[in-house]
């Protein structure tokens, strides 16, 4: 049964519970301390919208300063290649289609969210003793019962909804305010990203004997295109007008400004050596984005909608300027993080613990599958460095080592490959929740 193997590792793994006094020994802490965990998530940034990975019209200093004192992952993925769904991958460990009928997306749009039952990655690690912040995003739910504060956060700042102007904080879907400091809806002045990265400093701050996990998920640099003195208003009929390459470098500007600020808010709290800090997006990009040498982009199975620009800092345990072909996923996050605190997630997970790929080990084979099925009708699996897609236009397969973007279909070259992955494919899709037809306004 596909899926079957990585389900025992990764029950294997959380039996040895990587314990305080177990795998956590010898990693530069003391053995009473577990580290800080700071995630910093952008939304549909594009793979080669930051220095590191090719960026040219603009500099990204604080951004790449994280792979030049860390590693980068260069087959790194979303768990999907639009919003909802990879967080609700990174919440779970698990693949979105096991957890929401059809993915709605976006969540703000129908009655739909995500249970804090059974308990998602910030309630395992506040019961692990961790103290747990959102800042940013959510996009999982407006409803009270789906709220940051029900799945464990202890403190939320930022917007319930997919997105919002960065100075208004007008919802995008709701046209009205959907800003929330904990439960309460906020009007505060300010551009979004400078307002996270303000909180982000303050949590950081805070003294406390407790590690922290921090999940900043900044909504840079989704549409809305502002930039911090670009005070235009979107248009009522589409968010997504307007907008220039000056003003999405100007965006880009700003989030690397917020992410050099925390990464000295880190080193005043003499935070920086234990804390595991990782930047990634939570899909490709779209308009004015870069996708390096991938095409498509976000709302796609292509390499563009789906592989992540990703680099992790730990000074106690990662090598400084390193990089793993590991192939990883949202999702591995979870059950990483999890790791690290000396706990696991409640249910069987898709996911692997990232540590020895972190710490030098070879990479490990995988197989991976994407979905999406409300916008675009297209699904997609990737074993070992062939990837077999089914998109509107027809059936694909691919060589990601020799060909990483997708130009050279090998369906009638390597026919015996191609049903093996069909196969993969289908019989993954038999284990997921039956997907959601294509909206009408699509069709």
């Amino acid at each position: 049964m596909v899926g079957r193997r990585e389900f025992l590792g990764t029950a294997l793994a959380a039996s040895a519970a990587l314990t305080v006094g177990g795998s956590l020994a010898g990693c530069g802490l003391r053995s009473n301390r577990r580290p800080h965990i700071v995630l910093i998530m952008c939304d549909d940034l594009g793979y080669g919208d930051v220095g590191f990975t090719g960026a040219t019209t603009y500099t990204t200093p604080h951004i790449d300063r994280i792979a030049r004192e860390g590693m980068v992952l260069r087959q790194a993925y979303s768990s999907a290649p639009v919003c909802s769904p990879t967080r609700v991958g990174l919440m779970t460990g698990r693949y979105p289609a096991r957890e929401l009928a059809g993915l709605h997306e976006p969540l703000t749009t129908h009655p739909l969210g995500l249970s804090a039952t059974p308990p998602t990655l910030p309630r395992v690690l506040k019961d692990a003793e961790y103290r747990t912040a959102l800042v940013g995003k959510w996009h999982l739910g407006v409803a009270p019962e789906f709220h940051p504060l029900e799945h464990g956060f202890d403190e939320f700042f930022g917007f319930l909804g997919a997105a919002g102007d960065y100075f208004t904080k007008e919802d995008s879907e709701y046209r009205r305010l959907m800003f929330f400091d904990d439960r309460d809806p906020v009007t505060t002045d300010g551009y979004a990203t400078e307002l996270f990265t303000a909180r982000a400093e303050r949590i950081i701050g805070t003294s406390s004997d407790a590690p922290l996990f921090l999940s900043l998920q900044y909504t840079a640099p989704h549409w809305p295109w502002q930039g911090p003195t670009d005070h235009h208003r979107p248009s009522v009929d589409d968010w997504k007008a307007g907008g220039s390459p000056e003003v999405y470098a100007a965006m880009m500007r700003s989030l690397d400004d917020g992410v050099g600020r925390v990464l000295a808010a880190l080193e005043a709290a003499d935070m920086t050596r234990d804390t595991v800090l990782v930047f990634t997006s939570d899909n490709g990009g779209e308009r004015f984005s870069h996708m390096g040498p991938f095409s498509h982009a976000k709302m796609t199975v292509g390499e563009g909608g789906i592989r992540v620009a990703t680099a992790v800092r730990w000074p106690a345990r990662i090598a400084a300027g390193t990089h793993s072909d590991q192939v990883a996923v949202t999702m591995d996050w979870t059950a990483t993080f999890a790791g690290l605190a000396g706990t696991a997630m409640p249910r069987p997970v898709d996911a692997i613990d990232l540590l020895p790929a972190l710490t030098g080990a070879q990479p490990v084979p995988r197989t991976l599958y994407w979905r999406v099925t409300q916008r675009r009708q297209q699904k997609a699996v990737r074993h070992g460095d062939l990837k077999y897609v089914v998109n509107e236009d027809g059936t694909y397969l691919f060589d990601l080592a020799a060909d990483p973007g997708e130009r050279t279909n090998l369906l009638g070259r390597r026919s015996t490959d191609a049903a093996d992955l069909k196969a993969r494919l289908e019989s993954w899709e038999s284990q997921m929740l039956p997907p959601a037809p294509l909206e009408e306004r699509y069709r």
